[in-house]
């Protein structure tokens, strides 16, 4: 498990990944085939608003969306939605984006919902107003968002609502969406990390949202800068108009109908507040190879892999005296994931301690470490091979004996 190849060249330890498919340690394995295209795919030029329209047809047909576009990330499809949402096609407010004056740019959002993610939507211009309350968690019954504090909150400033998919947080989606487009509001979805199933690349459009933000880099296994989003045809032009390097005469300016209608503009596009996240044509082909893979893969199979896994990581940490194992799925995760609750006097150290102890190895060993503060760790089992996953139940059994690593 020592660091080796390209990483050991430039004095990088590897990471040993047993967090799932975390950004910053690189997301996921990138696909076979996705490499290989994108090799492919370096060999030649190609105008990027014909492939940007290419890719919408792909995306299109499998997500049941009117149309896509491959952007960089899920974080750069919600700023690039929220943009469409505020310029619609408006080459003069896309100009001065992010200043809004003058414009709607509300975005309501439940309180519960807001995350270090919705940044992205702030970049765009957006004002988020919040709404509802953290009720539920005293235990009443009581919903944290009610569908009528959608419509009061909605007013004449309102550009969209925005709703971060994650199934034990409500309120339902489709109840969002008919609120909104009561008011003739469009709904944008972060959907990043709801993949697998593969069936929820079209369940998001089919309860009614008009924006769909997927990563490319999480389960997809595409290149890690990949995102997807899906929708409406007349919001994914206004992407195309805010992200495409549109620096050209008028008599020239002549984009692919089926993405981007020049008529529909009253001139041409200055580069928009979308043009710093740039997708390569690589990472483009790469994404839709990716998916294509994705999309054929055996997902029960995989889903079987993944839970054999977990229970064999969860029966040997459970032997280890000081720690104690669950394993969760569904709500949480797309995948079953192992919860290690760490009694750190029986342990004889903290989860703190012995996620700081496994980072700092050589390899590095990432476990997910959102519950340390509650004295748990996760182990995903979603990026570990049968042998990474031996070696991380090694490296914790040897930290609670005081053993150092690396």
């Amino acid at each position: 498990m020592s660091s080796n190849g390209v990483y050991a060249e430039l004095g990088v330890p590897t990471v040993v990944n047993a967090a799932g498919t975390k950004t910053r340690i690189g997301g996921s394995r990138i696909r076979p085939e996705a490499r290989e295209a994108m090799d492919r795919a370096a060999e030649a030029f190609v105008r990027l608003s014909d492939l940007q329209a290419a890719a919408s047809d792909r995306i299109a047909e499998v997500t049941g969306a009117e149309a896509g576009y491959v952007t960089n990330g899920a974080a750069g499809a919600l700023l690039l939605g929220t943009a469409a949402c505020i310029a619609g096609t408006d080459p003069g407010v896309m100009a001065r984006l992010p200043d809004t004056g003058g414009v709607a740019d509300e975005i309501v959002m439940p309180r519960t919902h807001r995350t270090g993610y919705d940044h992205a939507l702030r970049t765009a211009g957006a004002t988020i107003v919040d709404v509802g309350t953290n009720d539920a968690t005293l235990g009443t019954g009581a919903r944290n968002v009610e569908p009528w504090e959608y419509a009061d909150a909605i007013g004449e400033d309102t550009a969209a609502v925005a709703h971060v998919y994650k199934a034990y947080e409500g309120p339902p989606l489709a109840e969002v969406c008919e609120v909104a487009h009561d008011h003739g509001l469009p709904v944008i979805v972060d959907a990043a990390a709801e993949l697998p199933p593969a069936s929820n690349l079209s369940w998001f459009t089919e309860q009614g949202a008009d924006l769909v933000a997927f990563s490319g880099g999480k389960a997809i296994r595409g290149p890690q800068t990949t995102g997807i989003l899906a929708g409406r045809a007349d919001l994914i032009e206004s992407v195309a108009a805010q992200h495409l390097d549109t620096h050209a005469a008028e008599p020239v300016w002549d984009p692919p109908e089926r993405l981007l209608d020049a008529d529909r503009f009253d001139g041409v596009p200055r580069q928009g507040v979308g043009r710093p996240l740039k997708v390569g044509k690589e990472e483009l082909v790469g994404l839709l190879a990716a998916l294509d893979a994705f999309l054929e893969a055996d997902q029960d199979a995989l889903g079987d892999e993944w839970r054999e896994r977990a229970e064999g990581i969860a029966g040997d940490l459970d032997a280890v005296d000081g720690l104690a194992t669950t394993i969760e799925g569904g709500a949480k995760s797309v995948a079953p994931t192992v919860s290690v609750a760490v009694d750190a006097e029986r342990a004889g150290v903290s989860a703190a301690d012995l996620v700081l102890a496994l980072r700092r190895e050589d390899p590095r060993v990432f476990v997910g470490a959102d519950g340390v503060d509650d004295g748990t760790v996760t182990v995903s089992p979603m990026c570990l091979t049968d042998d990474e996953a031996e070696y991380v139940v090694e490296r914790v059994r040897a930290n609670l004996a005081g053993e150092s690593g690396g």
